[in-house]
């Protein structure tokens, strides 16, 4: 999510159009990159320099993490893949209840990564990897990973249909993705509209991924938390 996320932007329309054949590229949202997946235009990656803004103090009043790591019902020997996982703001509040596990920090800025690295040396945390990944992988082995976090994350994937099958093949047969995004159907979220996501777009574009919904927990004061499940 972007650093001036919270301020409202007015969407325009372009009028040119090219196709590939997963996306369409044309005009849109000042705050998009011109490249739309079934109907829903990308949104611009944040910068590390917003860093300071994903550790903002009032972000467990806006956000309740503390509700969604319970969400996630953790166990102690759970491989956990945190997507996008930015300065470690969910990883290090998931670390200390897989003690017999695995996190796997990822995300496709190394600076994000070096303050991760940087915080689990002050604190002397051992269960968290961190990996640099790319637009279009998260390079975990197949069937390794029990659940998969994205926060506020997926909507900025410049290649989302590549990078969930990216995740699918790392997924267990079992395994869960947990996909939280900022309610679109609620317009008193203040974010911009294209960084929100409805849940039916996001039950659309699971769906052509090869996952269902297996429920929306609604316990987050502005987002959706969706658990999605293979079919």
């Amino acid at each position: 999510m972007v650093f001036f996320a919270l301020f409202v932007a007015e969407d325009c329309t372009g009028q040119k159009t090219a196709t590939s054949k997963n996306y369409t590229y044309k005009n849109g949202d000042f705050n998009g990159i011109g490249k739309w997946y079934m109907d829903r235009e990308i949104a611009h990656v944040m910068g590390f320099q917003g860093i300071e803004w994903l550790e903002r103090s009032e972000r467990e009043k806006e956000e309740n993490v503390s509700s969604l790591i319970q969400n996630m019902k953790i166990k102690s020997n759970d491989v956990i893949a945190d997507i996008g996982a930015g300065s470690g703001y969910h990883v290090f509040k998931m670390a200390p209840f897989v003690t017999n596990g695995q996190i796997y920090a990822i995300d496709i800025q190394a600076e994000m990564l070096s303050k991760i690295n940087k915080t689990k040396k002050i604190n002397d945390v051992k269960n968290i990897e961190t990996i640099l990944g790319s637009e279009k992988n998260i390079f975990l082995p197949k069937n390794s990973v029990d659940k998969i976090l994205m926060v506020d994350v997926y909507h900025e994937f410049n290649f989302p249909v590549e990078m969930i099958s990216s995740m699918k093949s790392a997924l267990k047969a079992d395994g869960q993705i947990f996909l939280v995004e900022y309610r679109g159907e609620d317009p008193k979220v203040p974010i911009k509209k294209i960084h929100k996501m409805t849940q039916k777009q996001a039950i659309k574009e699971m769906d052509a991924a090869g996952f269902r919904l297996k429920e929306n927990l609604d316990n987050l004061p502005w987002q959706h938390c969706m658990v999605f499940i293979k079919k």
